[in-house]
């Protein structure tokens, strides 16, 4: 076992050697490798912040149905015990002019605007619930809704919840393609740098073999270049995200501000930071096991 673990750590100080003797090149290709994974690593965040933004609403199919400005409370009432009785709706609540006023003035910059009417502007509304969120019922459901009496207009609720939904799925699935095809760039990228490794080993690499060197023993080093390169790569990436998200959240907070909103891009976290530099690692490692699997093969068979 001893003699395993120090066979393991030679060829890993052998290998960060390596590095450190080229550094140009090694820095070079870690930032080709980090520029590859800060692009899915930015949307994936980008993605995240926004599910997490649309989680905060209700995704509950919700019709709001605001009623006449001269309705009066026993007809919001009355609205509200029929709208009870439709087929398909699950709940229902009172959101009155007084309330809606409230909330309204509570906006940044609506106070002053609200106080040069004078009387209030808004009407009495009832937030109803669906069972269903599928598209024809609640068409119908609105329309039998607009039907009843003193009932002005019916607006459906979180329809935008719906689409923002579909659209971070679209985006999903364009970050994973992404991921998918700048993996396969990895494992491309490294492929070459342990091709290029092992050329200029070549000899002493058929030399081992003669001597009796295991299969084991030679790939080792190549490995450890692979994975470390990964790895490094992975380092980079995580920093370039980082370096964007940084530059990226002050307009981003300005103009979220011109809309009363402090949204801002989150900050990668330190678990999904690691989780891609050890990834990035492992996609290294595969590139190396295939380009020192053909060579030895090649070199087996001449």
């Amino acid at each position: 076992m001893r003699a395993w673990i120090h066979q393991h750590w030679r060829s890993l100080a052998t290998t960060v050697r390596r590095l450190a003797e080229s550094p140009f090149n090694t820095v070079l290709n870690s930032l080709v490798i980090g520029v590859a994974l800060a692009l899915p690593a930015g949307g994936y965040v980008a993605l995240d912040t926004l599910r997490e933004l649309t989680g905060d609403f209700s995704g509950d199919a919700q019709l709001t149905v605001f009623l006449e400005l001269e309705a009066k409370p026993n007809e919001l009432s009355e609205l509200q015990n029929r709208v009870r009785k439709l087929p398909g709706v699950a709940s229902s609540r009172v959101v009155t002019k007084e309330q809606a006023l409230t909330r309204l003035k509570q906006t940044e910059g609506m106070a002053e605007v609200i106080s040069v009417l004078g009387s209030n502007p808004l009407p009495d509304a009832l937030v109803v619930t669906a069972r269903e969120a599928n598209e024809t019922e609640l068409a119908k459901l609105a329309a039998d809704v607009k039907a009843l009496p003193q009932v002005a207009q019916v607006q459906l609720d979180s329809a935008w919840v719906r689409r923002m939904g579909a659209l971070l799925r679209l985006g999903r699935l364009a970050v994973v393609t992404l991921a998918g095809l700048l993996g396969f760039a990895l494992v491309a990228v490294t492929f070459n740098t342990i091709r290029l490794q092992i050329l200029t080993q070549r000899d002493e690499i058929e030399v081992a073999k003669l001597i009796g060197a295991t299969n084991s023993f030679i790939r080792r080093p190549f490995y450890y270049l692979g994975a470390l390169q990964g790895a490094l790569g992975g380092i980079a990436g995580c920093l370039i995200a980082l370096a964007g998200i940084w530059l990226l959240n002050r307009p981003i907070l300005d103009f979220a501000r011109l809309y009363g909103s402090e949204f801002q891009l989150r900050l990668l976290p330190a678990g999904d930071a690691l989780a891609i530099v050890a990834l990035a690692g492992a996609l290294g490692w595969l590139g190396a096991f295939l380009s020192v699997s053909k060579h030895l093969w090649q070199i087996e068979h001449r």
